[in-house]
């Protein structure tokens, strides 16, 4: 982790209105975590037996709200909340809504395991979420509890029937997709999306994290098979590179549907050079790339004396210098980082 005093001392006299990299990448796109805990335990993402950060060492709600002002402050212009799972952290609706009215904030996302959707779907709603991106990688009850460790299918599918009641202006079911576990299932998920006429995002196992559930060489399935296999069921029309706000995946459209099905590919088709965002993690680590561990604390900052919101702007501008121009997964069996997916942010 570098030195915060080397990110903090170099104070110019006007902090600038947009975050640019040293590759002239603009960051307009933040993914904040406001918790590392979570209801499920699912196979890729965590350990059996999780050790969880320290509740002393866990941002605080008002914490958390000053990196989001400090951010939307700098040109961001969308924030997705991550976890663990965000919705089951206590009062986590009172972020939400003082969030949703942040000037210069366009688009305020969640990424959720769905399982407090059906009870909180219009509440997010109006409170100024956009856009929710649901967790679901089988739409068998066994397989789905296998592969979540504790999740009740029937409690997920009625919280993502409960988002799109609720008319968000996006919704999107992300599914990680492992080798002899449910890559059979793509098709059936894919129906599923388009029966409730949104969008589908298969997801390559990422790297992150010592797990003792599977082997990640041999169920490693690329972005590349799975459009074969939903191509022979539904023709797909790639709709470019992304754009704006619209994250890592590379979407297909079907000329019979309103719904899209994307890939996000960071073994096989590195996005590296498109990348448009960071990630603060729920202790207050700025990760610059979700693949190194290129990060500043700004916790140090927010706890400090002498704390000031130009301060942490600052911080996260001179950060900017560190962001690495890609990362380097391999499909190695030991990990290149050992943080957990629930401790990055989603």
């Amino acid at each position: 982790m570098a030195d915060i005093n080397e990110y903090t001392g170099a104070m110019k006299s006007t902090l600038p209105n947009t975050l640019i990299d040293q590759f002239q990448r603009r960051v307009t796109y933040l993914r904040l975590s406001v918790t590392d805990r979570c209801d499920f335990r699912c196979v890729y993402c965590m350990a059996e037996d999780m050790e969880f950060v320290p509740k002393a060492e866990v941002l605080s709600l008002e914490e958390l709200y000053q990196i989001a002002r400090a951010f939307t402050e700098l040109g961001v212009g969308k924030i997705r909340l991550t976890g663990g799972e965000p919705l089951i952290r206590n009062n986590v609706m009172s972020l939400i809504k003082r969030m949703g009215e942040l000037p210069g904030l366009d688009q305020l996302a969640i990424t959720t395991n769905g399982s407090q959707l059906q009870r909180l779907a219009p509440e997010l709603k109006a409170s100024g979420v956009q856009r929710v991106n649901i967790s679901l990688d089988s739409l068998n009850p066994r397989k789905f509890r296998h592969l979540t460790r504790h999740g009740n299918l029937d409690q997920v599918i009625a919280g993502i029937d409960a988002a799109v009641a609720a008319g968000f202006k996006g919704i999107k079911i992300n599914a990680v997709v492992l080798k002899g576990r449910n890559e059979g299932e793509v098709v059936e998920l894919v129906k599923f999306a388009r029966q409730r006429e949104i969008d589908i995002a298969f997801i390559e196992e990422m790297p992150l994290g010592l797990i003792d559930d599977h082997d990640r060489v041999l169920t490693f399935c690329s972005s590349n098979e799975l459009q074969d296999i939903i191509a022979a069921s539904f023709p797909l029309h790639p709709e470019g590179d992304p754009q704006g706000f619209s994250g890592p995946a590379r979407f297909y459209s079907m000329t019979d549907s309103a719904s899209r099905v994307g890939f996000i590919s960071p073994h096989s088709n590195n996005f590296c050079h498109l990348c448009n965002r960071v990630r603060v993690t729920v202790e207050g680590r700025l990760l610059l790339c979700l693949g190194n561990e290129h990060s500043i604390d700004l916790r140090e900052i927010l706890r400090g004396d002498d704390y000031s919101l130009e301060k942490l702007k600052w911080a996260i501008v001179n950060a900017m210098d560190i962001k690495p121009e890609r990362h380097y997964f391999d499909n190695s069996e030991a990990p290149q980082i050992v943080r957990f997916m629930n401790m990055t942010g989603g």
